[in-house]
Order: C-alpha cells, then structure tokens, then sequence
C-alpha cells in the first residue's frame, strides 16, 4: 500500500508538473489578459510582479503546488469568479453525463462481450465486432449531430440541447448539481422527465463508446477464460453452459473488467468535450473548451487537473478493488 501511495503522490507531481509548463510555454500573455492591451508600461509591470511572475521558476512551481493542494487554481478572467468555484459548479453536470454513459456502456457492453465469446463466430459475435468497429470509428461529433437531427428535429423522442427545457430550467432546487439526483429529491417528476428527455442522447452516445471498449475487452477476457482447464473441467463434471459462462467465467475476470470499467469512466469524465459542446451541456469540458478559447488559462489548467486528480483517483480505486477482489494480490 505505501508504494501506491508513493506511486500515487508522484503521478500527482507529475501532472502538476506538466499543467505548470504548460502555463508557461502557451503564447498567451497572462498579464495582457488581466491589466488589458490598453494598460500602462507601469501597470503591466505592477501586474507582473503581483501575479509572482517575477520570482525563480523553481518558486513559481512550488507556490503553484501549495495553491493547487488548497484548491486555489485562481481567478477565471471569463468569469471573474475563482476557478474552484466555477468547477464545483460545472462538474457535477459532467459526472453526471459521463455516469450515465457508463451505466449504459456497462449493462450492454458486459453481457454482449460475454455472449459474444460464448458464440465465438456466431451472429451475435459477429454484430459485437461492428460494434465495437463503428464505435471506434465513427467521428463522435458527426454521430451528436445526426442524432440531433433524427430523434430531436425529425422524431421529436427527446429533448434538444441543453440539460433542461425552458420551462423547468432553475426550477429544482440544485442540492447535488446533477439534475436527475436533485429533481428525484425534490419529488419533481415533471422535472425528472425532462432532464432525462435531455441527457438521454448525449449520454446514449458516450456509452456507445464505452460499450464498444467494455464489450471488447470483455469479450477479450472471455475467451481467455473459456479456454482455460477449469472450465473443461467443470463441463465434464456435468455443470450447465450458463453456470460455466457466467458462474465461473465472468466471475473470473471481474477483477480485470473493474479496472477497465474505472478507465472507461475516466474517458468519458476526460473525452466528453466535443459532446458537450453538440449538445450545448453546462459541463467541465465546455468549460474548459471557453477557457481555451477566450485565452483564460487558469481555467484550462485547473480544469486539466481536475481531470487528471479523476484519472489518478479512479486508478487508486480500481487497484484497491482489485487487492480486495482477489486477496492474492495482497
């Protein structure tokens, strides 16, 4: 446990790291961006040395980890607000997409995988490969778009962009930040159907490719078990296909499915940018992609260590999982 701690702290370092450089080596004038292209020699001087841009970069690294360790990833110029506050605002929308795109990834993509490895060369295996394929393949803005146009401007089945409709928009009070949670909470169906109505599309679109890595990987897994002696073994002590696939099979590679379950959602926490910009979502991604934009790079970095802290935790969870699966690993 102590070397994944130490793993961990130097992932984090690292990745602290890189965001400073990054900050430093991107052609934007943070000073420009505060005082103005109007702004005094005198004032641009004064800015640049308030914004400690004057001392060693060994102490601008150091005093940028203690701020970040604080939660302090300073002032949104978009937004005037500090940039902690901006993100415990917009994330909960992100986790709350990227949460659903993995339940649909997962309680699709784990059967098919399985099923398909049972079937090797069947139909079922064959239509898991186009799958997978498309899900790989296909641009995911071109996939938003299309969707867009059939089943909100043609069918009319779902809800347009955005996570609420007018009407309901502010209405629930925001306790968690996710809609769906806050609106069952307030017993707000009216609410509830129209925030799913919203979400249901986008999130069907990340957990295409969610369930396009999940079912492969699973399938992967399977057929690696299937073939093992245990499992001969138990189908020559008379034990039914079902108890063999999905007693011991699935049980057996549950350790190495968490992990790639726990990356999946990572993805999407991290990949949702282009998503969320389709569907005009509230979330990190558009946020970070405004930032980006607007030349606002202390909500771009403080965004990309938020992702990066979710990919780091994700990982230290999977692992923990995994040593309390299977307590060979211990």
């Amino acid at each position: 446990m102590a070397g994944t701690l130490l793993s961990l702290a130097l992932t984090l370092l690292g990745l602290l790291l890189v965001t400073f450089i990054i900050g430093r080596v991107m052609p934007i004038d943070p000073v420009l961006k505060v005082v103005g292209d109007r702004a005094s020699q005198a004032q641009y001087d004064a800015a640049y040395i308030a914004m400690g841009l004057d001392r060693p970069l060994i102490v601008q690294f150091l005093t940028y980890i203690g701020d970040v360790l604080q939660g302090d990833f300073g002032r949104s110029i978009s937004t005037g607000q500090p940039v902690s506050a901006d993100i415990a605002r917009v994330f909960p929308a992100t986790l709350e997409l990227a949460t659903l795109g993995t339940l649909i990834g997962v309680v699709i993509g784990v059967p098919l995988g399985v099923i398909a490895a049972a079937r090797r060369g069947g139909i079922i295996d064959q239509i898991a490969r186009v799958v997978a394929l498309v899900g790989y393949s296909m641009p995911i803005f071109w996939l938003g778009l299309m969707g867009l146009l059939i089943f909100y401007g043609i069918l009319g089945w779902v809800g347009g962009p955005g996570r609420q409709g007018i009407l309901y928009d502010g209405m629930v009070p925001s306790v968690t930040g996710m809609v769906l949670v806050d609106s069952l909470i307030a017993g707000d169906w009216g609410a509830f159907r129209d925030a799913f109505s919203h979400i249901i599309l986008p999130a069907s679109l990340l957990g295409y490719y969610s369930l396009a890595y999940i079912s492969r990987m699973t399938r992967s897994f399977m057929l690696e078990q299937l073939s093992a002696e245990y499992i001969t073994t138990a189908r020559v002590k008379g034990l039914s296909e079902r108890g063999v696939i999905w007693g011991h099979a699935l049980r057996n590679i549950a350790i190495p499915l968490t992990t790639v379950i726990a990356l999946s959602f990572g993805s999407l926490l991290e990949g949702s940018v282009l998503t969320e910009i389709i569907f005009s979502w509230p979330g990190l991604g558009s946020y970070i992609t405004r930032g980006l934009l607007s030349g606002d790079m202390n909500a771009v970095l403080g965004g990309t260590v938020v992702v990066g802290v979710c990919f780091v935790v994700l990982n230290l969870f999977s692992d923990i999982l995994y040593r309390f699966l299977d307590p060979r690993s211990k």
